[in-house]
This record gives C-alpha cells, sequence and structure tokens, in this order.
C-alpha cells in the first residue's frame, strides 16, 4: 500500500468515531470527500444511455493485470454474438477501471514521465517481461498478435465499449503521483493529469458508483481482474 492510501485510511480511521454518530449516507459522503472535492456537474452520467443491447455487461476491472480485464471482455462479447447468435449491436460493454487499474486510462506519456511500469510491475501480457508500456494500449507494434490486439481500449471503444474511470482512485493515486514528481500542487496536479486521461474514457465519482449505475441499467456484473 503507497504512502498516500495510508495517509488517506488514517484520516479515515481517525474520523471514524465521528462519523459513527452520523447517518450512514452522510458517513459514506463524508469518507469520499477526502478523495474527492468534485462537483455532479464535472461527471458525465449520460452514459447508461449507450447501452442498449440485449445482452448487457459491466466489468470491473480493479488490477492492471497485464490488462487481461480488457482481453476478457473483448472474448465475452465476442462469445456472445458466436454462440448466442447475437448481432454486435445487441451486444453492450462496460468497462470501469478503479483502484490501480486506474493506470490503464492515462495515456502512453504519463506512463513515460512518471514510470509507471516500473512502480506496478507491470509485465507484457503475451511475454510476462516487465514493460514499461500502457498494456490497455498495446497493438501489434508491441507484440500482441491478433486477435488479441482487437482488445486494446481505442479499438473496443470504436466498437461501441463505454469506458469508465473512478475518480476516487485518480484524486488519490495519479494526482498525486503528478503533484510529487512535477512539485506542485494537487490542484494544479489535477489540471495536469486531467489531461492525460484516454480521450472518451468518462471519470465517474467512483468505480463503485460505476459499477452499480451500469447495474442499474440491467447490465450483468463480472469481476474482471
Amino acid at each position: 500500500m503507497d504512502a498516500t492510501r495510508r495517509e488517506f485510511l488514517g484520516k479515515v480511521t481517525a474520523g471514524a468515531a465521528a462519523y459513527s454518530a452520523l447517518p450512514f449516507a452522510l458517513a459514506i459522503s463524508a469518507c469520499a470527500a477526502e478523495g474527492s472535492n468534485q462537483a455532479a456537474g464535472d461527471f458525465d452520467l449520460s452514459w447508461p444511455g449507450k447501452l442498449t443491447g440485449k445482452h448487457k455487461a459491466v466489468f470491473d476491472m480493479a488490477e492492471i493485470e497485464s490488462g487481461y480485464g480488457l482481453w476478457r471482455g473483448m472474448a465475452w462479447a465476442g462469445q456472445v454474438q458466436q454462440y448466442q447468435n447475437a448481432t454486435p449491436a445487441d451486444v453492450s460493454l462496460a468497462i470501469v477501471l478503479r483502484h490501480e487499474a486506474i493506470s490503464l486510462a492515462m495515456d502512453q506519456a504519463y506512463w513515460d514521465k512518471y514510470g509507471i511500469g516500473k512502480a506496478h510491475s507491470v509485465m507484457h501480457p503475451m511475454t510476462q517481461v516487465a514493460t514499461d508500456k500502457n498494456p490497455a494500449l498495446l497493438g501489434p507494434a508491441d507484440g500482441v498478435p491478433a486477435p488479441f490486439d482487437a482488445a486494446a481500449l481505442p479499438k473496443q471503444q470504436a466498437k461501441g465499449v463505454v469506458f469508465l474511470a473512478c475518480n476516487l482512485a485518480f484524486s488519490l493515486d495519479v494526482v498525486p503521483t503528478v503533484a510529487k514528481a512535477d512539485k506542485i500542487s494537487e490542484e494544479e496536479a489535477r489540471k495536469v493529469a486531467l489531461k492525460h486521461v484516454l480521450p472518451g474514457v468518462l471519470l465517474q465519482p467512483s468505480g463503485v458508483f460505476a459499477v452499480t449505475r451500469a447495474q442499474e441499467a440491467g447490465c450483468t456484473y463480472v469481476k474482471a481482474s
């Protein structure tokens, strides 16, 4: 567990007695506020409207795990079409990137500048050799053969897959990483970090929020990593 997460948990633990006197909903809100002070308008919550298929699933990715969670999502979508006689339009998939998997939501420039591969001991999905590349962005030039290269985040987006990222993980992991390395305030670091979020990936109040919202929209839950 890194220092930022230990500090966050310490704050929550220290305030637990005070929180226990509050209604449950208020206690949860108080804990969440430690990691995020974003307003509701900062998040695009319209994405469930894109989940229009007969077969719907939300894949919950909490670990980087060489990007295998993306591969599992692609495999499920393909199997539904192959074995249930479904068309691509019949299949809707949302993938939530939270906890350590928040790094998969960031561009290669972020990985390069802040040494994410080394910091998280990331392994290439095919060779299991250490890599400094974001597994969500690998393709044929990176040693990922067809059909596995079709699991890359941008390629899945092009097929209508919705990618959602946890703002709490972003605030507790990505922003402090930028602030420490660049020696800037967390407010400025957030602005810098937001520029590195991959196009089309939607930050949500939390990964858990995104998962439950997808379930409310009719998605079957899958623990992907």
